[in-house]
């Protein structure tokens, strides 16, 4: 996994957090699992020992793809941020040309995004053609039943 993952400065916070736990208190705690099953005898009949050994396996996993990602993190910079286009760490506010119905996402990498808290990937069809794009702005989305169109109002930094 040497692919360099894009992400916001809260993204990338987030991800340290979470590695930071997992190293300082998730391991320790399944090492503690581990002694006490190994405890109980018999390895090869005792549930215990194998619920920690999976337990084991699924902490170290995601330790080493949390390594990885921040290792191969490229953070969108604050220079980034003006406003002026939208940009991965900027909120979009967009109206749908048809239904006149308003949406604002912020767009995020796609290790951070969180649809129904309205944040979108980079990567996905909307957040795609919102890049680069600027107030007054129409872009198209093309969905199953067709297209959607949308007309940037309003990027500015979220909250």
């Amino acid at each position: 996994m040497n692919e360099e993952i894009l992400l916001t400065q809260s993204g990338l916070d987030a991800l340290q957090q979470e590695y930071d736990y997992l190293v300082a208190v998730r391991r320790p705690e399944v090492a503690e699992h581990l002694k006490e099953a190994k405890s109980y005898g018999d390895l090869s009949e005792n549930a215990e020992y194998d619920a920690a050994k999976d337990e084991q396996v699924q902490v170290e996993e995601r330790i080493l793809k949390l390594e990885a990602m921040i290792k191969n993190a490229k953070v969108v910079s604050e220079e980034e941020l003006t406003g002026e286009h939208v940009n991965m760490g900027l909120s979009v506010k967009i109206r749908d040309t048809k239904t006149k119905e308003e949406f604002t996402y912020q767009i995020v990498g796609i290790n951070e995004a969180d649809p129904l808290n309205d944040r979108i990937s980079n990567e996905s069809p909307l957040g795609k053609v919102l890049i680069g794009k600027k107030v007054g702005d129409k872009v198209e989305v093309e969905i199953e039943d067709g297209v959607l169109t949308y007309k940037i109002l309003e990027i500015f930094k979220p909250e």
